[in-house]
């Protein structure tokens, strides 16, 4: 057996069996300051929240009382309650894993849990006051200041630390806690995983590397005795504190036996997935009693947002009634006094997990079809009246779906529900297409407002419409939603594909 000590000797003309090596110049990290370590920088994450929201807090009231009264007022007691406030914030951004690397670097989702705690840790403490009776200690000004110039400076310092950690990440800073790796022959220098550890905090210092015949052998320890020795001596002479096992899950012989062989090091031994397990690890794990499973696909939103979502649509449905009532009453009587036929036009649709409801539009056609074959409007459809094409230039022919929205057919935002028969033949022929069941379907949506709405000449159209359908419910969030609508509104009596 050929055993080649370090990396930087000269190698055999044969491949060895065994390598020992310092690590491979592509995952070798460079030391950051001894002091820079991810625990610390995210401690300091939560702290540098904290003495923001203060500042943000006294600022806020100092500036309000100088410019209503001309005195500063008692910034005691707005010091205090903001000191309450960035307690409560830190620690529920804490409890939701927000001060974690990965979540700071996460732009999205560290705007989406700032949004919503520091608007519950407002919403929480003004109803305590008030229960309390001391709510007339506030100033109704200072406070929704406060909020605002609040929300104003944390959405910009989360932006401003999310480019500072990208960059100490891509460039290693944080890599302090010296590593060692045992692997398969040839996999440290192809695994992504080492890049990861690299970012993540850990130097990979050296490498042990096992060629594959041998690691199925169940002489492994014998054969690679003396340089597993080796490594043995150097995790102690140079402090390592991890070593990280690379191969494939299925070698359990060979990992319970380099596993034994360690225990003689007070060191934790880490198992990193192979590149199969690590393709089902990606996704959340979720405890099933006593075991552990990968939840391979999860309903896209949570009961919470689900809630959430429904309050909205609930909410702005009423409004929405109520604002377009007028209008809607003149459409109705429209196309009642130009056209013979119903006011309303109703179509069975698919709905939420794929199930059937009945749209509610105002009529726009002289036909009514509903039935295994539906054909699409086009541009000049003789079918539709003259004041429906009005009604559909300008959407107004979609109000009515306000009422599905209100029975809890459809939602305000979501994927736009298509015809029953258009439904079937697009779901043979589009692979992802039935994704777009898994919310409720909506009034306006994320394609609509990106130009696809309308008639779909080309099955690339469609394919494009699903697509943009399906990055929406998987990027849901109630700031989207509410973007989705206000481009709606200012967008949407300037379509040109509505016929």
């Amino acid at each position: 057996m050929t055993i080649a000590s370090f990396h930087s000797s000269p190698l055999p003309e044969r491949e060895p069996d065994i390598r020992l090596s310092d690590a491979p110049a592509a995952t070798r990290a460079r030391s950051g300051p001894s002091w820079l370590r991810p625990a610390l920088v995210e401690r300091s994450m939560m702290t540098a929240d904290g003495v923001l929201i203060i500042a943000c807090g006294t600022g806020c009231t100092v500036i309000y009382h100088l410019l209503a009264t001309g005195a500063v007022g008692r910034i005691d007691v707005y010091a205090s309650a903001s000191l309450l406030v960035a307690i409560n914030f830190g620690l529920l951004v804490t409890v939701q894993h927000g001060y974690r690397l990965k979540t700071i670097t996460n732009l999205p989702r560290s705007w989406r849990i700032t949004l919503t705690t520091w608007t519950g840790v407002f919403a929480s403490l003004l109803a305590i006051a008030f229960t309390m009776k001391v709510s007339d200690e506030f100033s109704r000004g200072t406070t929704i200041s406060f909020y605002l110039f609040g929300l104003v400076a944390l959405s910009f310092w989360k932006i401003a630390a999310a480019r500072w950690t990208t960059r100490s990440l891509r460039t290693g800073a944080f890599a302090n806690s010296k590593a060692v790796v045992i692997a398969e022959f040839g996999l440290p220098a192809s695994s992504a995983a080492m890049m990861e550890l690299r970012q993540h905090g850990h130097r990979i210092v050296r490498t042990l590397e096992i060629r594959a015949k041998d690691l199925g052998s169940p002489l492994l320890m014998s054969q690679i005795g003396p340089s597993f020795d080796e490594l043995i001596s150097y995790a102690r002479e140079n402090e390592i504190e991890h070593i990280f096992l690379l191969m494939s899950w299925s070698r359990q012989h060979a990992i319970d036996s380099i596993l034994d062989g360690l225990k003689i090091l007070p060191i934790p031994v880490h198992l990193v997935p192979d590149s199969n397990v690590s393709h089902f690890l990606r996704y959340p794990l979720v405890n099933a009693g006593n075991t552990l499973t990968a939840e391979l696909r999860r309903a896209p939103l949570s009961w919470k947002e689900r809630a959430l979502k429904r309050v909205v649509d609930v909410g702005g449905a009423s409004i929405a009634l109520i604002v377009f009532a007028p209008i809607m009453l003149i459409a109705a009587l429209l196309v009642k006094c130009t056209s013979p036929g119903p006011v309303f036009f109703r179509q069975i649709r698919n709905g939420f997990s794929g199930r059937a409801f009945r749209i509610y539009k105002f009529r726009t056609m002289r036909v009514s079809e509903d039935g295994p074959i539906v054909v699409q409007a086009t541009k000049n459809d003789p079918r539709v009246t003259a004041i429906g094409k009005w009604l559909r230039k300008s959407s107004i022919d979609e109000l009515p779906q306000i009422f599905n929205v209100l029975k809890g057919d459809m939602s305000l935002v979501g994927p736009r529900p298509h015809a029953a028969a258009h439904n079937s033949e697009y779901e043979q022929i589009i692979g992802n297409y039935a994704f777009r069941h898994h919310v409720k379907p909506g009034i306006t949506g994320w394609a609509q407002i990106n130009g696809y709405r309308g008639e779909t000449r080309a099955l690339e159209l469609m394919e494009k419409r699903v697509e943009h359908d399906l990055w929406y419910i998987n990027n849901w969030s109630l700031a989207l939603d509410m973007r989705i609508l206000a481009l709606t509104a200012l967008r949407g009596f300037r379509q040109s594909q509505s016929y």
